[in-house]
């Protein structure tokens, strides 16, 4: 091998001995002592290599055909800057990188972050290398460009250029990916006319048949009979896009065949659920997730809150908004007051409770605590108290999960209801007798006198269910004997109030089932909904 010696960098070929050597591995070493490959070498001087120097022959040897050295001189003189002090650092001017002209679509949370067009910079500037080495004319084209590398000792340099063009490819979540790939499947313009009208339009007034249900109205005249048990699926309800998190029937006996939905899809959904079976009307005027929605007492209007900090009171005749409001903080539950049906309190992702006046639009009360979020709210005693159960759930949350308040003076009656280290998603209160039901994250159901001190009961304890972090609903059925909760698993369970015994068990749901109730007036029929976003009518 040849020893190194000084380069003078000229214009004269009177010096023929190479200022470079080689080692067994294939690498080349210049005068600085900094050790290259040849592949990434001859990659970052390839637009600088004039049409009378040779392509090597093979990897890392600078060899012409005839089997000679070539001088360096014949390698650098068309770029006097390609000296071996200056070959190891990055071009001075960087390839260009293309873009597409056309403009990429507004990313959305249902869509990819990464557009279909969009090309990494750094892939960009690989590109520019590789069509550079491509389009240069070489009068005999060596084995090095027209095959793979075959020793052990080449393969790192094929791997290293592999991992160049390829680049780093932005990570996309497997939701994401799943959620494009279904609206690819399904297409843009069904999922728009499935969600009915835009953000902020006024809705369609809701057409009513002004005569009752013909199922409803033989049992309007008489008392209600004893509840029995559901067995089959009457409808299958399947509009919503997103999962449902609460329903109500209509509190107006002669309009109890509707059924009002909130889902998670920024839309809630009136139904006709005991004849047809058909979605009546789909409002869309939240910009999030509508996590709660309430017929008002009279079944005319609707008051929604959800995650855009909105709160709407719609006619459902005229579709006109009566009452709009903007809290500071997300809405996940709201309830009208049993008296005055022209208050209504709400709650959320605040350590506040807020009760509001349609009439004036504004905030009249406002009830704080040492709280993060309130789950559920209940009243009670005609409204003169009502409950708060919050998300507090640490060795020392005994005076945090279950609240009682006074309506009218905002102080706190008690908050030591309940003493297990488990958090209450929902409240539900019985109908003939003083109690009420806390639906905790233990998997059971704790009753609680609804009397102060609100004691709770150590014989009766509903379990059998899991609740495993959803906002798991339960009801009490209109006279009182059974109780209806839904489970993580998508099982609705009913029980005996009496006794805590499992009546029977409905196989209901592929995903969690959140939300159960009972019909006011038919006396054997349920409806649940589903994290899965689907709704049915058992009978």
């Amino acid at each position: 091998m040849a020893s190194l010696v000084a380069y003078d960098d000229s214009e004269s070929e009177a010096e023929t001995e190479p200022a470079e050597s080689f080692n067994a591995a294939g690498q080349v070493k210049d005068t600085s002592d900094v050790v290259k490959p040849c592949g990434q070498d001859f990659a970052s001087e390839a637009p600088g290599v004039t049409e009378g120097a040779a392509l090597p022959t093979k990897h890392g040897s600078h060899e012409d055909p005839a089997g000679h050295r070539l001088p360096l001189v014949r390698l650098w003189r068309s770029d006097p800057g390609s000296c071996p002090s200056q070959r190891l650092q990055w071009p001075r001017t960087e390839p260009e990188a293309t873009f597409p002209t056309g403009k990429p679509p507004r990313p959305s949370l249902w869509t990819s972050h990464v557009p279909a067009g969009h090309v990494p910079l750094a892939a960009a500037r690989f590109k520019q290398v590789k069509l550079s080495w491509g389009t240069y004319d070489s009068p005999k084209p060596s084995s090095c460009a027209q095959t793979k590398s075959e020793t052990p000792g080449k393969n790192g340099n094929s791997l290293q250029r592999k991992r160049c063009e390829d680049c780093v490819v932005p990570y996309t979540p497997k939701r994401l990916r799943q959620s494009q790939a279904l609206s690819t499947e399904t297409g843009e313009s069904k999922d728009m006319e499935a969600q009915g009208p835009s953000v902020g339009r006024a809705p369609a007034p809701l057409c009513v048949a002004p005569r009752v249900s013909e199922f409803i109205e033989p049992y309007l005249d008489s008392p209600y009979r004893e509840t029995t048990i559901p067995r089959k699926v009457l409808f299958h309800l399947r509009s919503h896009r997103g999962p449902v998190n609460s329903i109500q029937w209509c509190p107006v006996f002669a309009k109890s065949h509707m059924l009002l939905s909130a889902s998670m899809d920024k839309t809630f959904k009136v139904w006709n659920a005991v004849d047809s079976g058909r979605c009546l009307q789909t409002y869309c005027l939240h910009s999030e997730a509508v996590r709660a929605a309430r017929w008002s007492p009279c079944g005319r209007r609707i008051l929604s809150g959800g995650f855009d900090f909105a709160l709407h009171l719609t006619d459902l005749e005229t579709g006109t908004q009566l009452f709009s409001g903007q809290s500071d903080f997300r809405i996940t539950t709201l309830k009208f007051h049993p008296k005055d049906h022209s208050l209504f309190v709400c709650g959320g992702f605040n350590p506040e409770v807020k009760a509001w006046d349609i009439r004036t639009g504004k905030v009249v009360r406002s009830y704080k605590a040492t709280i993060q979020q309130t789950l559920d709210i209940l009243f009670l005693q005609e409204g003169s108290e009502f409950l708060s159960s919050t998300d507090a759930s640490s060795r020392d949350s005994a005076d945090r999960t279950i609240i009682a308040w006074d309506f009218r003076s905002s102080a706190k009656i008690s908050n030591q209801i309940f003493h297990e280290r488990y958090t209450c998603p929902s409240l539900a209160s019985h109908p003939r007798e003083p109690v009420f039901l806390a639906q905790t994250n233990g998997n059971y159901l704790a009753l609680f006198s609804a009397v102060w001190p609100y004691r709770m009961s150590r014989r009766r304890r509903y379990e059998g269910h899991k609740v495993e972090g959803y906002s798991v609903g339960c009801e009490c059925s209109p006279d009182g004997d059974l109780l209806v909760t839904g489970s993580a698993d998508g099982r609705v369970l009913l029980y005996s109030f009496r006794t805590a015994s499992r009546a029977r068990t409905l196989q209901g749901h592929a995903q969690a089932c959140v939300g159960t109730t009972f019909h006011p007036v038919l006396p054997s029929v349920l409806a649940t909904c589903s994290w899965e976003g689907d709704i049915k009518i058992w009978h």
